[in-house]
């Protein structure tokens, strides 16, 4: 029990405040608290298992540098994917199994962990110890405690900021320790002005293009639902009820996209032209995509 307790308060005081607890909460504005956590445990304990289980042979395998710098890549990648916004998925979400945050926390733990400090932790306790298993469920506890404890924090965060700027903050995290990875562990043959700027704006272009891709698939997403739900409006055979519960989803809808509810009075025509007068090019996007749902 002894060593249980000694590898879990040094991996959580070693753990507080470093990127794997950033990263808990970067993932906590995504995924599910509880698909965090379990993320977290599977990529801990497989990392932690594996560098008890070779301790410090691990290197002959596989340069500690070049792991790392896979890491870092890694980092650069889920950057890029947490500014990513598909309102399809989001809708099918709670429709889907857990498996697939599951798996992306586990694997992005598992990553980042190789090399860090808390691996190596773990290997220098494991090779003192007479009882690993406890060692390993030790540091793989803090890990866990340390991230439930940065996911509460996200998700506290989450409720009182934006989700987009929630976003772009999660993206910076990883971006941060992503680049720092880079250019501590790059052979510093790479590390000039010329590749610093370059890679810059490489970062720059990819963001602006994210960006742009969002707010393309934002339209069209949008465009979309607000066509089918008028088409069930039309279809629903009980006329115009305020209380009707597709009615409800159209002023959900008009809220979020537009800002404001358009007038509605059970007639589509009558309600695209109040759309017109407020954005002309999307009354006309609508009505061509009614017309086309109403010949199917």
């Amino acid at each position: 029990m002894k060593e249980y307790i000694t590898a879990f308060i040094l991996i959580t005081l070693a753990e507080m405040g470093d990127k794997t607890q950033l990263l808990a909460m970067a993932f906590a504005s995504k995924y599910k608290p509880l698909s965090v956590l379990i993320g977290i445990f599977i990529g801990a304990f497989l990392n932690h298992g594996i560098a008890i289980a070779i301790g410090n042979y691990i290197s002959q395998f596989v340069p500690i540098k070049t792991i790392q710098i896979l890491a870092s890549v890694l980092f650069i990648f889920f950057a890029f994917w947490s500014l990513k916004v598909d309102k399809e998925e989001k809708e099918e979400e709670t429709k889907k199994s857990n498996y697939g945050p599951i798996i992306t926390v586990a694997f992005a733990f598992f990553i980042g962990e190789l090399g860090d400090k808390t691996q190596l932790t773990a290997m220098t306790l494991g090779a003192n110890s007479s009882l690993p298993i406890f060692v390993l469920l030790g540091t793989v506890s803090g890990m866990v405690v340390t991230g439930g404890m940065g996911i509460i924090v996200g998700k506290l965060l989450h409720k009182k900021i934006p989700e987009v700027t929630m976003k772009i903050i999660a993206s910076f995290v990883f971006l941060f320790f992503g680049s720092m990875g880079l250019y501590t562990n790059l052979p510093k043959i790479y590390i000039n002005p010329f590749n610093i700027v370059s890679y810059f704006i490489i970062i720059a272009l990819t963001i602006f293009l994210i960006f742009k891709t969002n707010a393309i698939q934002r339209n069209v997403y949008f465009q979309n639902k607000l066509t089918e739900i008028l088409s069930q409006c039309k279809n629903c055979g009980q006329g115009h009820i305020e209380e009707c519960p597709i009615n409800t989803q159209r002023l959900a809808l008009e809220k979020e996209y537009l800002g404001e509810h358009i007038p509605y009075i059970g007639n589509v025509i009558k309600y695209l032209e109040s759309l017109s007068t407020k954005d002309i090019h999307l009354a006309e996007k609508i009505l061509k995509n009614y017309n086309c749902k109403d010949k199917d």
